[in-house]
């Protein structure tokens, strides 16, 4: 799948450039559906929470869980749009995005799993690691042409 950021690319700096890279390799491992991957950019303590609301905590037990879903389930490849990265502190950040899915043995976005998705990032040991990733559904109730928006925005990245 694809992915697009927001903003000029020269002006980003070195730690910019390697948070993003650090939640686009979640993403990719996502979809090559790749558990201890998709675990690694994780820090050993970190948090995350999943579209459904599951929490998982430590690197050892996402691996697990994602792991179990990757076995039990076809999952949908996701599409993404960073809308920023801001820096906390010069030790940690945070990235905002939205996403989009694509079902196995489809070519179109599913607008009923569109999401916000917040990152949070901590510089350990000059490696940027993922502390907390939340992935929460963009139902957007009562405003069906928010949805539209959003998913014309993210076919636009297939």
């Amino acid at each position: 799948m694809s992915s697009q950021t927001a903003g000029p690319q020269g002006s980003r700096s070195t730690d910019e450039i390697a948070v993003r890279a650090r939640y686009e390799q979640m993403l990719e491992s996502w979809n090559r559906r790749n558990a201890a991957e998709f675990a690694a950019g994780f820090a050993e303590d970190a948090s995350l929470i999943g579209f459904d609301g599951s929490q998982y905590n430590g690197r050892a037990e996402m691996e697990a869980e994602i792991g179990k879903i990757f076995a039990d389930h076809q999952t949908a490849a996701y599409v993404w749009k960073v809308r920023e990265v801001r820096f906390l502190t010069p030790d940690v950040a945070l990235l905002r995005a939205v996403v989009g899915m694509v079902p196995p043995g489809q070519s179109d976005l599913n607008p009923a799993v569109n999401a916000i998705q917040t990152l949070v990032a901590v510089k350990e040991g000059g490696q940027w690691r993922i502390a907390l990733f939340q992935n929460t559904p963009a139902q957007l109730h009562g405003r069906p042409e928010l949805v539209q928006q959003l998913t014309a925005e993210l076919r636009q990245l297939l």
